[in-house]
């Protein structure tokens, strides 16, 4: 993985799990939000699977578009794009009626002072989309962050687990859900709550925090020293996928990677590979924010791209001085303070 456009190629790689099933849902698609970190290559995924599937599908990404790049490459890449801002709701109420919505707008850093913000995006404007949307399939992208700190060597929480929500930004997300909730029951639209941690993109995660750190000899703390780790392709086709399994109550949808990652083992994995030694600081805690994917698996398949194949990428893009963004996962943060 030397460029951009490889990355992004392979984010944007359909499966035939993936087309087979968008095959067996009718209507268009709608990614709201559209513009965010994941928002593209999911738009872009999804083009390409009605592309190479031939099906009758129109993608539609409605977003602010802050940047003018980011519309003109969905719309090279056959996404139709509307600028929008969610929060009018008269600009919302004049967006296209379509079968199928997912929804990825929201608000998570910058919350510590700007928690009004936070619960407009996060809690508010779901019932605007829901009412509006009452017809159509929902995916909501929401957060493990909504559950409870597990302990290490306990596999992760399920979707049995309770919700037990930390700091305004976990809070708020359970809120989406609610008001969501609430909807699918009062009009019977069928949704998947898609309960997401963390996803990689070579640009951004929790792995190339940890390169980063190795690469300019900063020390890592083990504070929190487990997480869980999936490939961003393989999150979008999941999300994608979950269209077909949306339910009123909503289903409930645990998405990660299979392994509970080590930080002290992956930032040596990562270390070796770039010629470094990794430094540490602090100790494992006995509880992490982890959760359990077993369903999304058994429904879709582990995914594709493994841990070691993220290592292996993610050393080489640091080596090479590949792009980055500065979106810290803050999955050291152990207060809900973001």
């Amino acid at each position: 993985m030397n460029t951009v456009e490889q990355l992004e190629a392979k984010l944007a790689e359909p499966s035939e799990g993936l087309i087979r099933q968008l095959s067996s849902v009718t209507g268009d698609i709608v990614v709201l939000g559209v513009g965010g970190k994941m928002g593209p290559s999911l738009a872009r995924l999804a083009a390409n699977a009605v592309r190479e599937g031939g099906l009758n599908k129109r993608v539609i990404g409605v977003s602010r578009f802050s940047s003018s790049e980011t519309r003109q490459e969905l719309e090279d890449a056959g996404v139709e794009t509307i600028s929008c801002e969610l929060l009018d709701d008269d600009a919302l109420r004049e967006l296209p009626n379509v079968e199928n919505v997912i929804f990825m707008a929201g608000n998570k850093f910058g919350t510590t002072g700007r928690e009004h913000f936070t619960w407009a995006m996060n809690a508010y404007l779901p019932g605007r989309v829901a009412e509006k949307y009452k017809d159509s399939r929902i995916v909501v992208f929401s957060s493990g962050n909504i559950y409870p700190f597990m302990p290490v060597g306990g596999g992760g929480a399920d979707e049995s687990i309770a919700p037990e929500p930390l700091g305004e930004y976990a809070q708020s997300t359970l809120g989406r859900e609610r008001i969501f909730e609430y909807h699918s029951h009062k009009n019977g639209t069928p949704m998947t709550m898609f309960r997401l941690n963390y996803a990689i993109d070579l640009r951004y995660g929790v792995l190339l925090e940890l390169a980063r750190a190795i690469r300019d000899e900063r020390a890592i703390d083990l504070t929190t020293g487990y997480a869980n780790v999936i490939w961003q392709g393989d999150a979008n086709a999941m999300a994608l996928r979950s269209l077909a399994i949306a339910s009123s109550p909503p289903a409930l949808l645990n998405v990660t990677g299979p392994e509970t990652m080590s930080i002290r083992w992956a930032a040596g994995q990562l270390a070796s590979r770039l010629g470094k030694e990794a430094i540490f600081e602090g100790r494992e805690s006995e509880t992490a924010l982890l959760n359990n994917a077993s369903k999304s698996h058994q429904l879709f398949g582990y995914p594709s791209v493994s841990l070691l194949q993220m290592v292996d990428w993610t050393a080489e893009w640091v080596q090479q001085g590949g792009a980055t963004w500065n979106k810290p996962t803050h999955f050291q943060e152990r207060k809900g303070k973001f």
